[in-house]
């Protein structure tokens, strides 16, 4: 048995690839509010552009409501302006430092396109895991070629990324399967 292929290694970076996906699906916006939908937004602030999670907080009071409690007082109107201007549809309204944003109702159309983008994320993911098992599967051949390991141990060891492959490939179906569900629940 040699230290140069290491099959934990090999699940680590196929954990990232379904990491990398669930935050993806995280920023896509369904009918509920999630925090998560103003991360990609960025404010000009102080001369430079900043994510919106160093200049305000956000929060959920309400299923259909999100609350940014901007942390500077001169800093309302710039963070008012990155939220109209995301291209999420979003209207925020201003009550003093804190601006709160109506989530409205996605309609069919949206919905739909939005899975299609969801399924886009999660073949990504798919494609990024299979690389994953190439690399593996490439260094096993490289070490059974240069007799680093015996041909046995390339079966157990190529059988055993094909199954961290497989449960990778079925736990991003399933993430894919639960965002679907929550983008298409009315």
């Amino acid at each position: 048995m040699t230290t140069a292929f290491d099959i934990a290694d090999i699940k680590r970076r196929m954990a990232g690839a379904v990491t990398s996906l669930k935050q993806e699906l995280g920023g896509l916006r369904t009918g509920r509010a999630s925090a998560s939908l103003l991360e990609p937004i960025t404010v000009d602030a102080y001369g430079a552009n900043m994510p919106l999670a160093q200049v305000a907080t956000v929060s959920v009071p309400e299923p259909r409501l999100l609350s940014v409690q901007v942390w500077d007082r001169g800093m309302v109107n710039a963070v008012e302006k990155a939220i109209r201007d995301s291209n999420l549809g979003l209207n925020p309204n201003t009550e003093g430092q804190t601006l709160r944003i109506r989530i409205p109702e996605l309609n069919e159309e949206r919905r739909k396109e939005l899975v299609k983008v969801a399924h886009k994320y999660a073949e990504a993911a798919r494609v990024a895991v299979r690389h994953v098992r190439r690399d593996g599967m490439d260094l096993l051949k490289k070490l059974e070629k240069d007799s680093a390991i015996s041909s046995d141990d390339m079966e157990r060891l190529s059988k055993d990324v094909q199954k961290a492959t497989d449960e990778t490939i079925s736990e991003v179906d399933q993430t894919l399967a639960h965002k679907e569900k929550e983008i298409l629940s009315v």
